[in-house]
């Protein structure tokens, strides 16, 4: 485990750093995903505020 000595003698643990890579752009594939679960979560939130109406 990496660690400092700090001044009067104290010890300074860091967690161990992840390895970084490059983002890659989204595929055609997940883009269409994207798209689908957008219009599904707006068609949610309409539903929701929509009951919400009716009931109250």
């Amino acid at each position: 485990m990496p660690y400092t000595t700090e001044e009067g003698g104290r010890l300074n643990n860091f967690a161990k750093e992840p390895k970084i890579y490059q983002a890659q752009p989204p595929t055609e594939g997940q883009k269409r995903t994207y798209i689908l679960l957008g219009i599904a979560a707006i068609a949610l939130v309409g539903g929701l505020i929509s009951v919400a109406f009716l009931v109250s």
